[in-house]
């Protein structure tokens, strides 16, 4: 009996390359989101206390990095936080590899204030307006003659794709933002900037920060399962084709109950959530 050997080592913002595969696969490498993140570690963690012989590493970096490691074959699983994109797929194919989409959980973009800020709801064009650069001040939106802090993810993030396509329409992001790596620096940022302003998973709001309504809605687990909120959205882990083997088991284990129960604990929204 192999000896069990557990290997969780999350590395955000780094990018490994592992080079080859465990050719008995036993062996899982997991990379890419951090908004994904925290459902591959709990996941792992479990998967490998019911399975001795698995060893998974999870490592962060972002949704980029996910879909190029899965390009350059040096991951299994590719953690995205948004679809894979048109060039990523025909670059993909060009090298041998099939991506293959896998929805794992629903989850919204969450706009977060700090605490103190007075400012109780957003529409979908104030945050528009204040992320693309025409809203400047806390003035202009009922709130203090303040300077607004614009915190956001970096380009390499699914996240920044994601909000970028759904709350500014594709318009570009003003110049000066402050751009984080992860979900927990940008939610660390505004925790501790009194008129700062980001975006974060809905597993990453926490008493620190304040999640504000937008358009009329509370981001909450049920009205991100019916798209009532405005930013809401899939997340993907992706395999090279059809997955087989441990990583196969592992899907198999992730999108039944007792794996959808584990997506809910990380605070994110299970696919079987009842509504």
């Amino acid at each position: 009996m192999k000896t069990k050997n557990i290997a969780l080592a999350v590395v955000l913002g780094l990018v490994m390359s592992s080079g080859t595969l465990s050719a008995a696969g036993k062996k899982i490498v997991m990379e890419g989101s951090t908004t994904v993140l925290p459902i591959a570690q709990i996941a792992a963690e479990e998967f490998m206390k019911m399975n001795p012989e698995a060893d998974i590493t999870v490592r962060g970096g972002g949704s980029g990095v996910g879909a190029a490691s899965l390009i350059d074959k040096s991951c299994d699983i590719a953690n995205m936080s948004r679809a894979m994109k048109d060039t990523e797929v025909q670059k993909a194919v060009g090298r041998g590899v099939e991506p293959k989409a896998h929805v794992v959980a629903m989850d919204g973009i969450a706009v977060i204030l700090n605490p103190s800020n007075p400012i109780k709801s957003f529409t979908r064009q104030q945050v528009k307006d204040i992320y693309t650069g025409k809203i400047s001040n806390w003035s202009k939106l009922g709130g203090e003659d303040k300077k607004i802090v614009v915190v956001s993810r970096d380009s390499a993030s699914g996240t920044y794709e994601a909000f970028g396509a759904l709350a500014l329409g594709g318009a570009k992001l003003r110049k000066d933002a402050l751009m984080q790596a992860s979900n927990q620096a940008v939610a660390n940022t505004v925790g501790a900037t009194p008129n700062g302003i980001g975006y974060v998973g809905l597993g990453y709001i926490t008493d620190k920060v304040k999640a504000v309504p937008v358009a009329g809605v509370t981001i909450s687990k049920t009205t991100v399962l019916t798209a009532k909120y405005p930013y809401s959205r899939p997340l993907f882990m992706y395999t090279n084709g059809a997955p087989q083997g441990d990583v196969k088991d592992f899907f198999d284990f992730l999108l039944s109950a007792d794996g959808q129960k584990l997506v809910d604990e990380a605070g994110f929204v299970a696919l079987k959530e009842k509504k």
